[in-house]
C-alpha cells in the first residue's frame, strides 16, 4: 500500500500543480478524471505493441537508439495522442488555448501513474524516489509540449496543420532523447542528462506561461 502511495503521489501532485495553473475557467473534475483513466487504459496496447517492437529490436540487433525513439518514445507519444484527439479534441470543454496543456497533462499522467506503479512494484522504494523527480515529471512535460500545439492548432485555424504535426513530433523527439540518454551507455549522453531533464522543466513552464498569457485573448476560430 506504500509503494502504492509513493507511485501514485507524484502523479496527483502534478496534476494539481497543473488544474491550479488553470486561471481562467477550471476544467470540469470529471472530464480531467476521464482523462487520467484515458491515459491509464492506453497502457494495455503499448504494453503489447512494445513487447513485439523490443522483440523486433533484438532480432535485429537495432539496440538503444530503436528502443528509445521507436519503442518507446514513438509508441507512447502516438497513443497519447490518440486519446487527445479522439475524447478531447471535440468536447465543448476544450474552450481556451490553456485547455490543451491541462488535458494532454492529465491523459500523460494517466498513463506515467501505471507505469510508474508497474516499475516501482519491481523495483522497490528506491525506483519510486527517483521516478518521482525524473519519469513521471517527463512524461507530464511531454504532455505539456504536446498540449501546447494543439491548444494552438485548436484556436488559430491557420496554423492548424503545422501545429497538430508539432504536437505529434516534439513529444515523441523529448521522449526519445530522455530514454536514449539512459540506454545509450554512452558517457556524454549520461553526463547530459540531468541539464536536459533541466531544460524540459524550463521549456515546459515558458510554454504554460506563454499558452496562459493567450487565453487571455480571444480564440480566433
Amino acid at each position: 500500500m506504500n509503494l502504492l502511495f509513493i507511485s501514485l503521489a507524484p502523479v496527483f501532485i502534478i496534476a494539481f500543480y497543473v488544474w491550479f495553473r488553470d486561471k481562467y475557467e477550471k476544467e470540469p473534475i470529471g472530464l480531467l478524471i476521464r482523462a487520467l483513466l484515458i491515459g491509464a487504459v492506453t497502457t494495455i496496447p503499448v504494453i503489447f505493441i512494445e513487447r513485439g517492437l523490443f522483440a523486433v529490436g533484438a532480432a535485429f540487433s537495432f539496440g538503444p537508439f530503436w528502443d528509445a525513439f521507436a519503442v518507446a518514445g514513438l509508441v507512447e507519444e502516438s497513443f497519447k495522442f490518440l486519446a487527445f484527439y479522439l475524447f478531447i479534441w471535440r468536447n465543448v470543454n476544450f474552450n481556451e488555448k490553456f485547455d490543451g496543456i491541462v488535458y494532454a497533462v492529465f491523459i500523460a499522467l494517466g498513463f506515467a501513474g501505471v507505469e510508474n506503479i508497474l516499475y516501482v512494484a519491481e523495483g522497490g522504494v528506491q525506483v519510486a524516489l527517483t521516478r518521482a523527480i525524473t519519469a513521471v515529471p517527463a512524461h507530464a512535460l511531454f504532455g505539456v509540449v504536446m498540449g501546447y500545439h494543439l491548444g494552438l492548432a485548436k484556436f488559430y485555424p491557420k496554423m492548424r496543420t503545422s501545429q497538430t504535426w508539432q504536437a505529434f513530433m516534439w513529444p515523441v523527439l523529448a521522449h526519445g532523447f530522455y530514454d536514449f540518454c539512459l540506454l545509450s551507455g554512452n558517457a556524454f549522453l549520461l553526463s547530459v542528462f540531468v541539464p536536459y531533464v533541466i531544460f524540459l522543466w524550463i521549456n515546459g513552464s515558458r510554454k504554460m506561461k506563454a499558452l496562459s498569457e493567450l487565453s487571455l485573448f480571444k480564440n480566433d476560430k
